[in-house]
């Protein structure tokens, strides 16, 4: 979540996640605080349906937050006074975040949240030194004191806020906003490139080079079958069941974690490696409704988009996003001359008609779309 703020001079927002290895009652302290923000949320947004099919008006943020301090006063409801405030006031924020998204038409209408999701999280704001790392091994959390904690990159700048999660494998994560200087930029290189990405290869850029799709997936499909079909046989809700679910979880938080290694080490290079990076403004939700759906998927399409937007905001570059329905592998890179035919993903190589140049679809397509985003910057 995004909200105005002073901040310093030349300063950027950078996450660090760690793990945490709560005790026994930091650990029930931090599940009853999940507890009581998702009856924030759901109660609120119960307010706001009613108030709105009542009166036809909805509840502000800043009139939802007024209510927090009424319910810690009933008696009711006192149990809310015995987390941290700033957790309940951001879920606060995150219903109106998920009503603004809503109203920009990015997702559907707010949901209640289950207390049956195996993925449970909290934020809580860094007021006058409430959240600070006591050594490289603790940190001081609201109303939960020192936790252990293990980051595998040292923490740096103004911690701002601290987002506590519990990972459907039953582990506990942390992940701090700070608040760093600006890295120094590094020397320009004077070069721009267009990408194409796809699935057969995750990417390919206009100057020909490649970059292998590590399809983690579908590599770790036979295992994850595997332990999905041994949960299967459990029955629900048993301690056995729950252990299975927990070794599927971790297989799922394996292709994860690949494919986010993958993804960084190749927007990384490319940042680092040119000026300009031209992009196409791929529809992903709609593509994931085809038969490529598990491979869209697996590629992360819209997370190398918003790697490449925040990493080249942090160094100075630039990066351009093509008009979505160019198309961009029909077009020949030579003449122009579009062909129809290429349209057919089937066809990995053409021949132009007109001036007889022989091309690759995803290099083709890759310097069509670099092109088009030179026209764009101008």
């Amino acid at each position: 979540m995004k909200h105005d703020r002073k901040r310093s001079e030349n300063t950027i927002d950078k996450g660090f996640k760690g793990i945490l290895c709560p005790t026994r009652e930091q650990a029930e302290r931090i599940e009853k605080t999940f507890g009581c923000c998702r009856y924030v949320f759901n109660s609120f947004l119960d307010e706001r349906i009613r108030e709105y099919r009542e009166r036809g008006k909805t509840l502000t943020y800043t009139e939802q937050c007024a209510m927090l301090p009424l319910l810690k006063k009933d008696p009711k409801t006192s149990w809310l006074g015995e987390v941290d405030s700033t957790a309940l006031q951001s879920s606060v924020r995150a219903l109106q975040d998920s009503y603004d998204a809503f109203f920009r038409g990015q997702t559907g209408f707010p949901k209640f949240k289950s207390k049956h999701s195996h993925r449970q999280s909290f934020r809580s704001t860094n007021n006058h030194g409430s959240i600070r790392l006591v050594d490289r091994k603790h940190i001081r959390l609201p109303k939960l004191g020192e936790v252990q904690c293990r980051f595998p990159m040292e923490v740096q700048g103004k911690i701002l806020s601290a987002v506590v999660t519990k990972e459907p494998d039953g582990k506990y994560g942390i992940s701090l906003n700070c608040e760093v200087p600006r890295p120094p930029e590094p020397e320009k290189t004077g070069k721009a490139v267009g990408i194409d990405l796809g699935i057969r290869t995750l990417a390919v850029t206009s100057d020909g080079k490649e970059y292998d799709n590590p399809k983690t997936y579908e590599k770790n499909l036979r295992k994850l079958r595997r332990t999905q079909r041994k949960l299967s046989r459990k029955t629900r809700g048993g301690r056995n069941w729950e252990k299975q679910r927990k070794k599927v979880a971790k297989v799922h938080q394996k292709i994860r974690n690949q494919r986010t290694d993958a993804i960084h080490k190749m927007t990384h290079e490319l940042v680092y490696a040119y000026d300009l990076i031209c992009i196409e403004d791929l529809d992903v939700r709609e593509m994931s409704k085809g038969k490529l759906a598990r491979g869209i998927t697996d590629a992360s399409f819209g997370e190398i988009r918003r790697r490449l937007a925040y990493k080249t905001e942090w160094t100075g570059k630039r990066l351009i996003v093509t008009e979505r329905w160019y198309p961009s592998s029909q077009v020949c890179s030579g003449c122009g001359y579009v062909n129809k035919d290429a349209k057919d993903l089937k066809i990995r190589r053409w021949r132009c008609p007109q001036c007889g140049q022989e091309h690759d679809r995803d290099l083709n397509a890759a310097k069509n779309i670099l092109r088009e985003g030179l026209k764009t910057a101008g």
